[in-house]
C-alpha cells in the first residue's frame, strides 16, 4: 500500500503531523477536526469492512433495516432468494433517501419523492407512468439501480464495504479471525439478536469511543471501579483487609493485528477455582469448559465446542478467552461473565457500533445476543442483565459515554488541541508459554499496545494514496 505522508489540511498540517510513530503520541486535534473527519469518511469508512448488524434482524424475505456506513445511509435487505444485499439509500434520480423507515418488510423500495422503485437487491424496477418513460432514455434501466456495496456474512454478522476489489473480509480480519471464531462460530444454530439494537446519540467524535474499544484496559480500574465494590461484583478483602481491587482482572494476554483489531484475553483461573474448588492447572480444557462454559454457552452446548474447535482454541477458551475487544474501525464486542448473588455465573454477549454523525457526534448502537439454542428463561436473564450492564441505560456505558464528550470538547481548544494523547505503556514480553494463537501478543498487566495498533492502522489508511 502506497502512503502519502503529505495528506494536507487547509492550514498546512499533514495527517502525519498529528501522529508521532516514534514516541507513540497523537495530537488531541485528531478528535475534533472537521476537515479530518471528512477525510476519514473517504479513506476509512469508504474503504474498509463495516459491521452493520446481524442476519437474524432480517429473517424473512423482504425484511430490511436501514443503517450507516460512515456518513452514507444504506439499506440492508433480504431478497426473494434469501440473499442479503446492502445498497446506498440514495435515489439516483434526485438524491432523495429511498427508504425512510428504520426497518420493515417490502419487495419494493419506492422513493416517496418521484416514485422510482427498486428491488431489495438495489436493481431499478421503474418509474411511474411507464409509457411516458419518466426515467428518460439516455441511461439504460440496468444502470439506474442503487449503488451496491460488497457484502460478507460471518457467523451471521453482516459486513459491507464500498471497496469492491479490495481485501476479503477474512483477509481484513487476518490473525484476529482465529479468536473471533471462538466467539461467533460456536454452535451449529449460531447466534441470534435478542430484539432490535438500542440506539442513542452522544456529543462526541467517533474515535473517542473506537480507540477505547481497541481493548483499553486501564480505564476499568478507575472509571469502572464500582465493578469491584458493588453486589456480586465486589472483591472480598484480602489478608490485609484491602478490598475493591480490580488489578487481578487486568492480567492476561492482549492480542492486536496490523489492521487494528484488538482483543483482551483475561485469565479465568480464579473464577474456575472459586466455582470448582479445584486447582485449574490440574483440570483439562474440557473439564474447565464444563465447569465454566463461555458466556452464552450452556453445559449442554459444550460438546459442540469440542467438535468445532481445535485443541489450541479449546485451550484458549478455557484459559484466557477473548472477553472484550474490537474490530476496526468502529465495532466492539463484549463476551463477559456476570457473577450472580448465588455464586453462579450468567454470560452476556453484546456488540456495539459507534456510527459517525459528524466531527462531534456519534450514534451508539448496542446489539444483545444469545445462541439460538439457549433455553428461553436463560435468554431472558441474559437480556435483562446485559441491558442493566451494557446497554443505553447500562452502568458501564453510562460511564464510558460520559468521558467521550469531554475529550471531544477539549480537543477544540487553541492550546488543548496541540497536546498529545500518549500510548507509551508497552508490553515488555510477548506471548506466554503455550499460547496457541497467532497475531501480536503481549502478556501480563494490560498495556497500550492494542490501542496504538488501532492508531497505526488509522494513520496507514489516512495517508494511503489509494
Amino acid at each position: 500500500m502506497h502512503h502519502n505522508a503529505g495528506t494536507t489540511l487547509r492550514d498546512g498540517t499533514t495527517v502525519s503531523d498529528l501522529i508521532n510513530l516514534e514516541t507513540r503520541e497523537v495530537k488531541v486535534r485528531a478528535l475534533s477536526d472537521p476537515e479530518l473527519y471528512e477525510l476519514e469518511m473517504e479513506k476509512i469508512f469508504a474503504k474498509t469492512w463495516i459491521f452493520l448488524g446481524h442476519e437474524t434482524e432480517i429473517p424473512n424475505k423482504g425484511d430490511f433495516v436501514t443503517r450507516d456506513m460512515g456518513s452514507d445511509a444504506v439499506i440492508v435487505a433480504r431478497d426473494r432468494d434469501n440473499e442479503i444485499h446492502v445498497s446506498l439509500n440514495v435515489c439516483p434520480h434526485r438524491a432523495m433517501r429511498v427508504q425512510t423507515h428504520d426497518a420493515g418488510n417490502t419487495n419494493v423500495h419506492m422513493c416517496i419523492y418521484h416514485g422510482w422503485a427498486f428491488k431489495p437487491n438495489g436493481d431499478f424496477i421503474g418509474a411511474p407512468v411507464e409509457k411516458e418513460c419518466m426515467h428518460g432514455k439516455m441511461t439504460p434501466k440496468d444502470q439506474l439501480g442503487l449503488k451496491k456495496a460488497r457484502v460478507a456474512l460471518y457467523g451471521g454478522l453482516i459486513f459491507a464495504t464500498w471497496n469492491i476489489d479490495g481485501p476479503s473480509l477474512e483477509e481484513f480480519f487476518g490473525d484476529a479471525k482465529y479468536y473471533f471464531d471462538t466467539l461467533f462460530l460456536r454452535t451449529k444454530g449460531g447466534l441470534e439478536v435478542l430484539g432490535p439494537p438500542q440506539r442513542f446519540r452522544i456529543n462526541a467524535n467517533w474515535k473517542t469511543a473506537c480507540e477505547q474499544s481497541a481493548a483499553d484496559g486501564f480505564h476499568t480500574l478507575t472509571l469502572h471501579r464500582w465493578l469491584a465494590e458493588v453486589g456480586p461484583y465486589a472483591k472480598k478483602p484480602d489478608a490485609e483487609g484491602k478490598g475493591a481491587d480490580l488489578s487481578p482482572e487486568m492480567y492476561g494476554s492482549e492480542v492486536w493485528t496490523d489492521h487494528g483489531h484488538a482483543l483482551r484475553c483475561i485469565e479465568l483461573d480464579r473464577k474456575i477455582l472459586r466455582l470448582t474448588g479445584k486447582n485449574p492447572a490440574e483440570l483439562s480444557p474440557v473439564e474447565k469448559l464444563t465447569a465454566l462454559p463461555p458466556p452464552g454457552i450452556t453445559p449442554e452446548m459444550v460438546p459442540e465446542l469440542l467438535e468445532r474447535f481445535d485443541d489450541g482454541q479449546l485451550k484458549l477458551m478455557s484459559w484466557r478467552p477473548p472477553q472484550v475487544g474490537g474490530f476496526f474501525p468502529n465495532g466492539l464486542f463484549e463476551f463477559i461473565y456476570l457473577p450472580q448473588p448465588d455464586g453462579t455465573i450468567v454470560g452476556a454477549c453484546a456488540l456495539h457500533a459507534y456510527i459517525p454523525k459528524g466531527p462531534d457526534k456519534l450514534e451508539f448502537m448496542n446489539w444483545i445476543f444469545a445462541e439460538k439454542d439457549t433455553p428461553p428463561e436463560l435468554k431472558a436473564r441474559m437480556l435483562r442483565q446485559s441491558v442493566q450492564m451494557l446497554g443505553t441505560s447500562g452502568m458501564v456505558e453510562m460511564e464510558d459515554s460520559d468521558t467521550w464528550p469531554h475529550q471531544t470538547e477539549v480537543a477544540k481548544g487553541a492550546m488543548s488541541k496541540t497536546i498529545t494523547m500518549k500510548y507509551q505503556a508497552m508490553f515488555d514480553q510477548g506471548a506466554p508459554e503455550g499460547w496457541p494463537g497467532p497475531g501480536h501478543v503481549g502478556d501480563g498487566f494490560t498495556k497500550d499496545d492494542t490501542q496504538w495498533a488501532w492508531w497505526k492502522y488509522w494513520h496507514e489508511l489516512m495517508t494511503s494514496e489509494k
